[in-house]
């Protein structure tokens, strides 16, 4: 008899709790962001000089907090390995900070670009994505794939998860009916993995926009990049050339995520 009462017992908790991870609302995801460093240079004398120093990966740390429809995205750390001169060289990245608020449909975001920090203040872009059936596990949870096309050419590919309710996502990803656990944007050379979920130390209070007196939208962020980009050199040569465009379109890319 008591033995019958305690699989009782034992079977109504396993249903609570199974029931209760599917209904989480608030809780700090930490993301393991690498960048394959060789890749994004791209060729060419500079490149070429340097490639040998560099490590083939950067790898950082960043967190997204969030409770109910808001959420925060920004640097945590850089991996303990980076050498130091690369730290150094990206260290504008630590700035970054993505603010949403899905029930206003809103968004306040700071990137650094070439050394200043940008606000940006505007919708919250629509991504249009395709489910499949293709699953996979990440930080404990089952991920159902989805991709999306951005900038007209670029693949994304994304893993999100119905038992975490946001529907967000690293850096500039949203819009799955469930929050986004890992990314991969060949064209970037660059994937966003979830390496745990913590749901006991979320701080709320720190889930708020960011004070900015003036900000552009995303259309003046591109404007900007492109003017910041104008001057970058060319080539008669057609293939060195390509590659400096493809460069300039990875510079661009890279800062409107």
């Amino acid at each position: 008899m008591k033995t019958k009462i305690f699989f009782i017992v034992l079977s109504f908790f396993l249903f609570f709790q199974s029931d209760a991870q599917h209904f989480i609302s608030k809780a700090v995801i930490e993301y393991e962001v690498k960048a394959n460093v060789k890749k994004t240079m791209g060729n060419g004398v500079f490149a070429d000089m340097v490639k040998d120093k560099m490590p083939e990966l950067k790898t950082a740390y960043y967190t997204l907090t969030f409770a109910n429809d808001r959420s925060i995205y920004k640097f945590d750390r850089w991996d303990d390995k980076m050498p130091e001169f690369l730290k150094r060289w990206n260290q504008g990245e630590e700035n970054n900070i993505w603010y949403y608020n899905y029930s206003s449909g809103k968004c306040d975001i700071q990137k650094n670009i070439n050394g200043t920090n940008l606000p940006i203040a505007d919708s919250i872009p629509k991504l249009n994505w395709k489910l499949s059936n293709e699953n996979r596990m990440i930080a404990g949870f089952n991920c159902r794939k989805a991709q999306a096309i951005l900038f007209d050419s670029v693949y994304v590919f994304a893993f999100y998860t119905e038992e975490i309710m946001l529907p967000g996502g690293p850096a500039s990803f949203h819009g799955l009916p469930g929050t986004i656990l890992g990314v991969t944007v060949p064209r970037l050379y660059t994937s966003w993995i979830a390496t745990k979920v913590n749901v006991t130390s979320v701080n709320e209070n720190g889930i708020k926009p960011l004070v900015q007196k003036k900000s552009m939208d995303y259309k003046q962020l591109e404007a900007v990049m492109k003017e910041n980009t104008k001057d970058w050199y060319s080539s008669d040569d057609p293939d060195e050339n390509k590659e400096i465009q493809q460069r300039k379109m990875i510079f661009i890319w890279g800062n409107l995520l």
